[in-house]
């Protein structure tokens, strides 16, 4: 996520030019040659893409909407080029909302080059019989691996940090995978059972990924004579024996650099002024230290609701006072 996408929807585009639209699609996207030439070749994908785009910007803006960065848009770009906790998290959520998203395209027909989900174990065909789809996870982490270019291991620290937090994207999707069944019987028995794979609502990737932000764990290079390259190396976990230094968790997200306090405008964010806070909560941590503005205003809602034969609600318009906190320049 650049903050270079585009968050509009694609036009829809029927008959014939929908082939020729998907190309040109696909060479909207910010995409490196390669990624644009996989695009090309998987008709759906381009407009998965963009779902995926946008999932991931609101899931990380919804996460950080109480702290300092909120996942903004301004500043992205510089963000992606360090090494900070935003970035592990920029990583990781991008990688779990291109997952997520690709498994449900399958799923919903939307990818001519894959369907419902066929592993073995779980009676596939006959759930897309009774109407019901799995989600096809797995088409979706080997297209991703490919379509980042994961093969290769990163040589310099930046590079392997990024592929880590990657990777901690599509595990964290990986984890919430469930096994959803549905009896069929006279009189609701079950008589005959259906278990397909589905994936957890992204809320939940999501939340999950913000508890792997707030332990996220500083690393550094190191060389492992064993293997004969460099891995990354964090501090002694509890428990830990041995003079190397820990490695980090394959569940882990993983920094290199402190970050800064996003207190005030930087190329990294808008800073904190203006941003509306709980005074009982999170002011005095957004606002540095600077202190918080309280405003009153009259704020209409619906009230008093009362439904109408036959088919519609009649509704009260009703005030109230509304006090607003907000941090100073």
């Amino acid at each position: 996520l650049t903050g270079k996408e585009a968050l509009t929807h694609f036009p829809a585009l029927g008959g014939s030019g929908a082939a020729q639209g998907h190309v040109k699609q696909c060479e909207l996207l910010q995409l490196s040659r390669k990624q644009k030439r996989l695009c090309r070749r998987e008709p759906g994908l381009a407009e998965t893409l963009r779902d995926a785009v946008r999932l991931g910007i609101l899931e990380c803006q919804f996460q950080f909407r109480s702290e300092r960065w909120n996942c903004s848009l301004e500043g992205r770009p510089s963000l992606l080029k360090r090494g900070f906790k935003e970035t592990a998290f920029l990583y990781a959520v991008s990688s779990a909302a291109l997952t997520h998203s690709l498994a449900r395209a399958c799923s919903a027909g939307r990818m001519e080059r894959c369907t419902c989900d066929d592993s073995p174990g779980l009676e596939n065909r006959k759930a897309w019989q009774w109407g019901v789809c799995g989600d096809n996870l797995k088409y979706s982490t080997k297209f991703l691996k490919k379509f980042l270019g994961q093969k290769r291991i990163g040589k310099d620290l930046r590079a392997k940090v990024d592929i880590h937090n990657t990777n901690v994207g599509i595990k964290a999707v990986k984890n919430g995978l469930k096994t959803t069944c549905k009896c069929h019987g006279v009189s609701g028995s079950c008589a005959v059972r259906t278990c397909w794979k589905q994936l957890s609502p992204f809320h939940e990737i999501g939340r999950l990924l913000k508890l792997r932000y707030d332990d996220a764990v500083k690393v550094f290079s190191t060389s492992n004579d064993a293997v004969g390259h460099s891995e990354l190396a964090g501090p002694h976990r509890h428990g830990h024996s041995g003079k190397q230094p820990a490695l980090p968790r394959p569940t882990d997200l993983v920094y290199v650099e402190d970050s800064p306090s996003f207190c005030r405008p930087s190329k990294y964010s808008l800073g904190t002024a203006g941003r509306t806070c709980s005074r009982e909560g999170n002011c005095d941590s957004m606002c540095c230290g600077r202190g918080y503005n309280t405003q009153s205003r009259l704020v209409t809602f619906s009230c008093h609701c009362q439904v109408q034969w036959c088919c519609y609600v009649e509704c009260q318009q009703c005030m109230q006072e509304e006090v607003v906190y907000s941090c100073k320049q």
